[in-house]
């Protein structure tokens, strides 16, 4: 919706498109030992291109309950009862997500003794209850201020907080995997319930959901900001500049309080992620729906219209490549010579041989998998088939 005339927002949508293509590219590589850098997370420190996606995700959500709300109710005073059935909707929809990822963390063992408990999905949803009242009930600086204070909480605990380490060995604001006041609260609360990989953290853990809400309530700003009664193009500049600003302060957050890391969820990834969010989306926005020239708006809507398509039903796309994901890892089928291989790797060896470099061949699997998925988003998008949730 536009920000003005109850229209769709088209950036927002081809932003969200662009986030959950970028995810579904980093997510499937034909092997995962044989990757670019950009398409890894950072090991711990750092970032790169794939470490963009997830707070992406928190971002747009802040942005969309902010103009949902506002193409629903628009400037009015709502009432009591009016902001008691928003927050009923966002928690059914919170509980929704986080039954999704639920559900696909358990398949395909179904064995809820083992069972991971929290990931991606469950993030998006814990993220959006607890931010629901702040997004509902109030203004723009209590949400504000609300980020500075779940940043000082986090980051009380993770720095000043005495905790054993899974060898026994206790210490304060040792920033290491598995050593840290997160890590801790998780094993406490989460035992046998955590990240298979190495099973004594997890990434997406408890505390680190502080300041994916503050990623969170940083998207509310932005939807504010979007409603603000503003010209187009001096809100795109305030974008720009803002992304700009937040680049630059979660560079010195990284410096002087936590590092820059997403596995952390640190206030400087959040900060500086967020920067990236303002001036990504501050270009989609400018190109689409923000530009003067109309003639710009629409050769730029034709030419991202796959990132349109693919954004109107992110969710439903990410859950399904999730599930295909799995099923191609989980599925056995005749490799030839007697051998039993994953359909997965009935499908990947073949393309080895078309002379290209593991890396470049990994990519080529992930890439076919994108688009296979846009084949979908695009036949759904053709029958007027949204899956809301």
């Amino acid at each position: 919706m536009s920000t003005s005339d109850n229209k769709r927002l088209v950036s927002l949508d081809a932003f969200r498109g662009f986030t959950i293509a970028s995810m579904l590219l980093v997510n499937n590589p034909g092997d995962w030992g044989a990757l670019y850098p950009q398409l890894a997370h950072a090991e711990w420190h750092g970032w790169t291109f794939t470490d963009w996606i997830f707070p992406f995700f928190l971002f747009i959500s802040g942005v969309s309950m902010v103009l949902a709300m506002h193409a629903k109710h628009g400037d009015v005073q709502r009432s009591s009862a009016t902001n008691q059935a928003l927050l009923l909707t966002l928690w059914r929809r919170a509980a929704t997500i986080f039954a999704i990822g639920f559900v696909l963390s358990l398949i395909p063992a179904f064995d809820f003794s083992t069972v991971r408990i929290l990931g991606v999905l469950q993030r998006i949803a814990i993220c959006t209850a607890l931010a629901a009242p702040l997004v509902v009930l109030c203004q723009w600086r209590a949400q504000l201020g609300a980020i500075v204070a779940l940043f000082a909480i986090y980051s009380a605990a993770m720095l000043w907080v005495a905790v054993p380490d899974v060898t026994g060995v206790v210490a304060a604001g040792v920033l290491e995997p598995g050593r840290d006041f997160g890590a801790h609260l998780d094993r406490m609360l989460m035992s046998g319930h955590l990240w298979a990989k190495v099973k004594t953290w997890d990434p997406e853990g408890l505390w680190s959901t502080l300041p994916a809400i503050g990623s969170l309530l940083f998207g509310a700003l932005t939807g504010h900001w979007l409603l603000a009664k503003v010209d187009a193009a001096e809100k795109t500049v305030w974008l720009l500049l803002a992304g700009l600003a937040a680049l630059w302060l979660g560079a010195v957050l990284g410096s002087v309080l936590m590092p820059i890391n997403k596995s952390l969820w640190t206030p400087s990834y959040a900060v500086f992620m967020t920067g990236w969010a303002w001036l990504v989306f501050g270009a989609f926005y400018w190109l689409m729906d923000a530009c003067q020239r109309a003639s710009v708006r629409t050769a730029s809507q034709k030419w991202l219209k796959p990132m349109t398509i693919y954004g109107m039903n992110a969710l439903f796309l990410f859950a399904l490549a999730s599930l295909v994901a799995k099923m191609l890892n989980f599925i056995k089928v005749d490799g030839g010579g007697g051998a039993v291989v994953t359909l997965k790797m009935a499908l990947f060896v073949p393309m080895k041989s078309l002379g290209l470099s593991p890396v470049d061949t990994s990519l080529l699997f992930a890439c076919l998998f994108n688009l296979c998925f846009f084949f979908i988003a695009w036949a759904m998008w053709k029958k007027r088939w949204f899956v809301k949730v």
